[in-house]
């Protein structure tokens, strides 16, 4: 396996320590912050694939580290909070998360997002390699599959993996309606169970960074009681 480099982000240093020993053993190399400005520091001088977030933290606490790690970086983030309450969980994702884990976990299945959020994040580039269409194209939206940029009316759009694997789904079947377990089930590669608060709020941001009135979009819309679908537009 591929040794992927993972951030491991937590006040509590026995936290650190156990995820730290639990993802050396599954092949990854851990690198350790026990606070916000600690994970921005590691970032800047070195190569992340995957980092794993805690909400509650002194010194930039989760959520403010998750808005500037998005200002100039998509790789994958799974926060992790004590926090049940299901605000907590959409305010994170509308943040920027991709996975939302809440504590105490259970440690495989924390194991296996990290495996399906790295799977996601890496398999980006197979359409390049595996003789697909490259470029994707309705109305404005134009979606470059080799170079893994979406760009509308000519301007390009900054999207995590998790949106772009939503977009790229939804612009393969132009005018076809998804309900949420389908693109849950496509873009997470897991069962969906209670996932349309986690696939609306990823739709929400896609609306804001495509539409130009993202509450009458023009583009990425809701067919109320099915799902959602990008609208044929030649």
């Amino acid at each position: 396996m591929a040794e992927y480099k993972i951030l491991v982000v937590d006040d509590d240093r026995e936290i650190v320590r156990s995820l730290g020993k639990l993802l050396e053993l599954e092949g990854y190399e851990v690198h350790k912050a026990y606070n916000g400005m600690e994970a921005m520091d590691i970032l800047v001088s070195n190569e992340i694939h995957l980092i794993l977030l805690d909400v509650m933290m002194p010194q930039l606490n989760g959520l403010a580290a998750l808005m500037k790690i998005r200002e100039q970086n998509n790789i994958p983030v799974i926060m992790l909070s004590a926090k049940t309450e299901e605000s907590d969980k959409v305010l994170g994702l509308s943040m920027g998360a991709d996975d939302y884990v809440t504590k105490p976990y259970n440690t495989a299945e924390l194991m296996a997002r990290v495996k399906s959020q790295l799977r996601r994040y890496f398999s980006l580039g197979a359409a390049a390699s595996s003789g697909e269409v490259d470029i994707l194209k309705n109305g404005g939206l134009a979606l470059n599959r080799h170079t893994k940029e979406l760009t509308v009316d000519g301007e390009p759009v900054r999207l995590t993996a998790t949106e772009y694997k939503i977009v790229e789904f939804l612009m393969m079947h132009p005018g076809y309606v998804f309900s949420a377990e389908e693109i849950y089930n496509h873009v997470w590669q897991e069962e969906a169970y209670s996932v349309e608060n986690t696939v609306m709020v990823h739709i929400r941001r896609i609306r804001e960074k495509i539409e130009i009135t993202p509450k009458n979009p023009k583009y990425l819309k809701v067919v109320w009681g099915i799902g959602y679908k990008i609208e044929k537009i030649n």
